[in-house]
């Protein structure tokens, strides 16, 4: 979708990758979503988060259905949503293509599934889920939020970076 002018379609099977590339014109912040398993605690990346309510306090992710990881986030009961700090893209890279932690070191009261390192958690417990065509929303209902310095990692145009002070 390289263009010059302004060029206008219609959605449709044939274009998919032209509205993939003119929605990925859409800067987002870069998240990591965690839940635990029987098989221990798996992630996946995800710049499909929202937030959606203060009353009471929701928020919204994504996961696509053709992901691997789909069935046990789709199940899940809790999960948390780890927003990541610029200098958190190797973090970012593995859990897009990898389900498993890169290391073994979870927050030290860990009861859940957080990672350390982000600029904000959101801990959640599942309040709905919503069929979105190729993906599902799931709707949580934050029960703790843990905060921390730095700057975010962003996700615009294919290409990761920090977002720099207006």
């Amino acid at each position: 979708m390289t263009q010059t002018a302004p060029h206008s379609f219609a959605p449709n099977a044939q274009n998919t990758r032209d509205l993939r590339i003119a929605l990925g014109q859409f800067a987002t912040g870069v998240t990591v979503v965690t839940t635990r398993t029987d098989a221990g605690v798996i992630g996946i990346t995800a710049n499909s988060f929202a937030s959606l309510s203060l009353d009471p306090a929701l928020v919204l992710w994504s996961p696509a259905r053709a992901s691997g990881r789909f069935a046990a986030f789709a199940q899940a009961e809790s999960f948390a949503i780890h927003v990541l700090a610029a200098d958190q893209i190797d973090l970012c890279r593995h859990f897009t293509r990898h389900a498993h932690l890169p290391y073994a070191t979870l927050a030290p009261d860990d009861s859940a599934q957080r990672l350390p390192g982000a600029l904000v958690v959101f801990d959640c417990i599942t309040h709905a889920r919503h069929d979105g065509g190729d993906h599902l929303l799931i709707i949580g209902a934050v029960q703790r939020v843990t905060t921390g310095p730095g700057a975010p990692l962003v996700f615009q145009g294919g290409q990761f970076g920090a977002l720099a002070a207006l």
